[in-house]
């Protein structure tokens, strides 16, 4: 892992950008490869509050981040050399509104079975927004709530969940945490 301070004066050659959340199914800049990635060291947690993008201040939405431990299957971009600049500006734009991540190289093992170092965003837990671990019902509670800029929380984890489920990977919790989600709005619905 590299420290977010030491990130490259000069972007290598070979760009990758790991997406493991949104940048799955809507990474917004051009790209010249795409296949699963799989990192250690980390893992996809719902973990941030999300009062922009999937909520507001009052009812804020919970979203993914890459919190340390265990390991993840995600999505491995490959960046042409003369969109990495573009691509890096893009990304930090979106993704650091609220500086809630923190810029990183990860080691990341390609589904054809080499090894790259993928650009990406691990959650800072000194954050405000970072949520911690939370109980289930607590994580589906806030999806179910959560509508900002961006749309529905709720729309969000149904993308993730689709695309994890499209790289085969069984991820049971937010399986369990869309569907108590969906119970929440449906019963809100029905009050």
């Amino acid at each position: 892992m590299s420290d977010p301070t030491t990130l490259p004066s000069v972007w290598p050659d070979e760009f990758w950008v790991y997406a493991y959340g949104s940048l799955m199914w809507d990474p917004g800049f051009p790209y010249e490869e795409a296949m699963p990635g799989l990192i250690h060291g980390y893992h996809r947690s719902l973990c941030i509050l999300s009062t922009i993008y999937r909520g507001t201040s009052e009812h804020p939405g919970l979203v993914m981040g890459l919190d340390r431990g265990g390991s993840c299957c995600g999505r491995a971009f490959r960046v042409a050399s003369e969109h990495v600049e573009a691509t890096v500006a893009y990304l930090d734009e979106r993704e650091q509104v609220t500086k809630v991540y923190c810029p990183h190289f990860l080691e990341t093992q390609l589904s054809d079975g080499r090894m790259v170092s993928a650009y990406t965003f691990v959650v800072r837990r000194e954050h405000e927004q970072f949520a911690g671990t939370l109980s289930l019902e607590e994580q589906a509670r806030l999806v179910a709530q959560g509508v900002g800029a961006r749309g529905a929380a709720i729309d969000y984890l149904a993308n993730a969940v689709e695309h994890i489920d499209a790289l085969g990977i069984p991820d049971t919790q937010l399986h369990k945490v869309l569907k108590l989600a969906r119970d929440f709005q449906s019963t809100a619905q029905n009050a």
